[in-house]
């Protein structure tokens, strides 16, 4: 095992700082200052044969966080994993033989769920940063998603250009502690394209949701390729994997793709946004009642009060990406709207091109937003008032609301006896965080991906320690390095650092 592969971090970051200066004391200055600490000299080894059959780990007494309210919290506790497996939560728990992870210090909890996430683009992170969603017109938009991003950089992806893209895009996100994403790779140009997302979601380890959307050109096979897509790589649940179609009502033909879909047993997943001029159709469908319980709603924004009903009514699940909502005029984050109607969102990050891709940012901005609006609503004198989202709200929104939406929570979303093992531990005493004094509140208030200490991935240990388990790091960047200018190449967009 890979234990100390660059994973980007320096060794002495906040989240593993008193760890490194007791492996410096053992390994030496020389081996200190090349930043690089062989496993065979670690002060402590990351525990072997995670997540197989028959091995048990033991977190110990943590801080736990479990958001199953069967189970509940507790101020200092265990999770003791059985292979894949959650094997108990409580106090005291009697493990004998199993190895033991100390978690002093640390928050337990699940790991994140973004339910919607555009890895293929990866090697554009931030090249949209100033950029809106289409050219409506309005100025500041000269440069947009539509245009540059969909219209001139996806359409020139090779399969090893996905390859890198989702599998770089899926170990970042495993490092900021999401145990589990909603793919959307609308990349899907040819069937060797499908399948290098695939591969590349499996080679990352991690519990996605491969979200078969569109693709371009003469090769494409979208939706039809969805039957021999399910057969081959999906034909049991009983792994990480598992498929949803995509369902876009802007591309033409979309209802096979919801038809094949339905026959396949696979969720309805769609982008639901009003400035692409969708309204009158989803209200068709809504009028017709063809929302179901297998539908994710992505964004939601701008739609009509008849169509939010409908959806509510029949089960729909919502989406949200707050901070990218906000930041590419696709309209007003509709919060209160889905709360109002008793849905519970989940929270998405959508595309790095624009925005980051970690789970703080994303519960942060969906919490303050929504007590903005509320607390303007108070100062003006109003009293008849929606509750405040809370901490703890958002956490549920982004680990157990999100396996809900996925159709995992029987697998994951909390830290319940019987589900998968995907288990974060947060750094509590890092220097962004301690004093500790309320939990939910300094997970989603203070901290951010670098207080990320320990990820586990239906039992096995992905992340040990700050860094990241059996990952070449350096290599993979290389690898996206050159296919970020491959892309920019071959789609005649100038790179300037400077500007977009």
């Amino acid at each position: 095992m890979c234990i100390y592969c660059d994973s980007g971090r320096t060794p002495g970051a906040e989240g593993s700082r008193r760890d490194f200066l007791k492996t410096s004391m053992l390994v030496g200055a020389a081996a200190a200052a090349s930043g690089f600490l062989a496993g065979s000299a670690q002060a402590q080894e990351a525990p072997a044969g995670t997540g197989t059959e028959g091995r048990r780990v033991l977190i110990k007494g943590g801080h736990v966080l479990s958001m199953d309210p069967a189970v509940g919290d507790f101020e200092q506790a265990d999770v003791l994993i059985n292979g894949k497996l959650i094997e108990a939560v409580g106090s005291n728990l009697d493990a004998g033989g199993a190895e033991v992870i100390d978690a002093a210090g640390m928050i337990v909890m699940p790991g994140f769920i973004d339910t919607h996430h555009h890895q293929f683009e990866t090697a554009l992170r931030s090249f949209l940063a100033d950029g809106i969603l289409v050219n409506d017109g309005l100025p500041a938009n000269a440069i947009n998603y539509y245009e540059y991003i969909l219209q001139k950089f996806s359409m020139v992806y090779r399969p090893q250009d996905v390859h890198i893209n989702e599998l770089f895009g899926s170990l970042a996100q495993l490092d900021a502690g999401v145990t589990t994403v909603m793919d959307v790779s609308q990349i899907h140009h040819s069937p060797e394209h499908s399948d290098a997302v695939i591969q590349a979601l499996k080679d990352a380890g991690r519990r996605s949701v491969f979200g078969y959307f569109e693709g371009w050109g003469d090769k494409a096979k979208y939706p039809g390729d969805a039957t021999r897509l399910k057969t081959t790589h999906f034909a049991s649940d009983d792994g990480l994997l598992s498929m949803v179609m995509g369902g876009e009502i802007y591309i033409p033909g979309y209802e096979n793709a919801w038809k094949l879909g339905r026959e396949l047993g696979l969720p309805i997943a769609l982008h639901v946004v009003g400035t692409f001029g969708m309204r009158p159709t989803f209200d068709q469908l809504a009028e017709a009642g063809q929302f179901g319980p297998d539908n994710i709603f992505i964004h939601m924004t701008g739609m009509s009060e008849m169509a939010w009903k409908k959806a509510a009514d029949a089960g729909a699940h919502v989406s949200l990406a707050v901070p990218i909502e906000m930041q590419m005029r696709h309209g007003m984050p509709p919060i209160q709207t889905a709360l109002d109607l008793g849905m519970q969102p989940s929270m998405s990050s959508d595309v790095e091109c624009t925005m980051t891709a970690d789970p703080f940012t994303l519960m942060r901005s969906t919490m303050t937003l929504q007590r903005a609006f509320i607390n303007e609503k108070a100062l003006a004198g109003e009293t008849e008032l929606p509750a405040l989202l809370t901490s703890r709200d958002v956490i549920r929104f982004a680990t157990l609301e999100g396996a809900k939406g996925l159709k995992l929570d029987k697998k994951t979303g909390s830290l319940t006896p019987g589900k998968e093992a995907d288990v974060i531990l947060l750094d509590a005493t890092a220097i962004n965080v301690t004093p500790l004094n309320h939990v939910p509140g300094a997970v989603v208030t203070l901290m951010e991906r670098s207080n990320v200490d320990t990820v586990f991935v239906a039992g096995k240990l992905r992340k040990y320690k700050g860094k990241l388990l059996d990952v070449d790091i350096a290599k993979l960047r290389g690898e996206l390095e050159a296919s970020r200018d491959y892309i920019f190449q071959a789609a005649g967009v100038p790179r300037d650092l400077f500007r977009a």
